[in-house]
């Protein structure tokens, strides 16, 4: 009994702060930053009390938590857990699953089947494809890298799982420009070498120049990008894919997509995915657009059978097949059910719910820059989907508005570097924001440009 009125008041804590979070600044202030020396006390010697640790952990750790599942957070691509989301987290803690074969959870097991079919569907993405969950868009990228790297050596007579990378023959890895750094880490952490790659020029967008595309040979991995990180724009996938297609070109196409490949439920955006389904792997995020808890990455890749050749592992206690068992398909073998929280949040939200979500903050965003724009700002890029890139006339006056609007409080959105030269980001991804919000946005950052000029 003690145990649960325990659990019961951390759960009220949990809805006391759920409930205040529209309500919090942004960012939190200094006072309750420096409260976090609450926390620095020697090992205790013996145990302390639950409850009092519970009461710590809420005291000292929820003023100075980020709200960024609030209303006023647009930094970082960073979604607001969705109500479906956080109460599934909730129960699904509870329940404490291994979601890495069916007979230590039945329910990761079906519910990961129902969710597969779902996010295929949903993507429109090719029937065959499989469906993995990860900790996040790096680790999904280095799945679908590794099941590409292992494949091609496959096709070229060399078993890299048995054999390792020495001696392997060589495999030309194709990249843009503009690729995200946790692609360049995941190449890295697959042994394909971060620097090791021919680079494509990208255009003022961002997006990979096709027309620049090598002319190479044999085993070729291509990286092509669903939302470029700060633009937010998209590579000409038709056109990677038809370079890929070439006569003697033996090639595996991967695309990072850890926003923007959400895009394919949205059918007002067909422009943008035209050729996307015709990749080998996608590697995405939950805990972004469709907004789910951390941490939450999902890898696709349209062989589920190259997953398994790589990330099969074998033991005396384990069980023989029985369906889909996600150790054998991920790098993790003990993972916890992320399929969970992804398949309450689609459950509520449906097809249509989905789409209105992307075109929701994405119409978000094109209000911001709209506002931004008319006040005097520049807006750097083409607003195709939920990323706003701002300058303030100068170098110096736009790190000025970054500093400026970070110290206001009222939002928060972060610097970033594009083409040479600072420019603030603004990332419209939680589930709350609307075009009503751009009001909130463009006064704050005007009002900041004004001061800090």
């Amino acid at each position: 009994m003690e145990d649960l009125q325990t659990l019961r008041a951390a759960a009220e804590a949990a809805l006391a702060y759920a409930g205040s979070v529209d309500d919090r600044p942004a960012f939190p202030p200094a006072d309750a930053v420096a409260g976090l020396a609450a926390f620095d006390e020697p090992l205790p010697e013996t145990g302390t009390d639950v409850a009092d640790t519970l009461r710590l952990l809420d005291r000292a750790g929820s003023p100075a938590t980020v709200a960024s599942t609030g209303t006023d957070y647009f930094g970082f691509v960073v979604g607001g857990v969705h109500p479906a989301a956080l109460g599934t987290a909730w129960l699904a803690d509870a329940w404490d699953q291994n979601a890495a074969l069916p007979v230590m959870s039945p329910v990761a097991a079906r519910v990961h089947d129902v969710v597969r079919d779902w996010l295929v569907d949903l993507l429109r993405l090719p029937a065959s494809t499989g469906v993995v969950f990860t900790t996040g868009a790096t680790v999904a990228n280095a799945t679908g890298l590794a099941a590409a790297r292992d494949a091609l050596l496959e096709r070229a007579g060399w078993d890299v799982q048995a054999d390792g990378l020495f001696g392997a023959p060589e495999i030309t890895v194709v990249v843009g420009a503009q690729r995200h750094s946790t692609l360049s880490k995941s190449l890295g952490l697959v042994g394909l070498g971060r620097d090791r790659v021919i680079e494509v020029p990208a255009d003022d967008q961002g997006r990979l120049r096709a027309e620049e595309l090598p002319d190479v040979s044999g085993p070729v991995l291509v990286c092509a990008q669903a939302g470029e990180v700060n633009t937010g724009a998209f590579d000409p996938f038709d056109r990677v894919a038809d370079w890929a297609d070439a006569p003697g070109r033996d090639t595996w196409v991967h695309v990072d997509g850890a926003f923007g490949l959400w895009a394919l439920a949205d059918p007002s955006r067909a422009h943008l995915v035209a050729g996307l389904d015709r990749a080998d792997s996608w590697a995405t995020d939950g805990h972004k657009w469709l907004n789910v808890t951390y941490d939450c990455g999902i890898a696709f890749v349209r062989d589920p059978a190259a997953l398994r050749r790589t990330f099969t592992a074998v033991a005396g206690y384990l069980p023989p097949d029985e369906g889909f068992e996600a150790m054998h398909h991920t790098p993790q073998s003990s993972q916890r059910a992320r399929q969970l929280e992804v398949w309450a949040v689609l459950r509520s939200l449906g097809r249509g719910g989905v789409a209105e979500l992307v075109q929701r903050t994405s119409d978000t965003a094109v209000a911001i820059a709209d506002r931004l724009r008319a006040g005097g700002l520049e807006v750097v890029n083409d607003v195709v989907l939920n990323q706003v890139l701002v300058r303030a006339g100068n170098p110096a006056a736009t790190t000025a508005l970054v500093a400026a609007v970070q110290a206001d409080g009222r939002i928060w959105c972060g610097g970033t570097q594009w083409q040479g030269a600072p420019a603030m980001r603004i990332s419209v991804s939680s589930w709350k924001s609307s075009p009503a919000d751009a009001d909130t946005v463009a006064t704050a950052v005007l009002e900041c440009a004004r001061v800090s000029a």
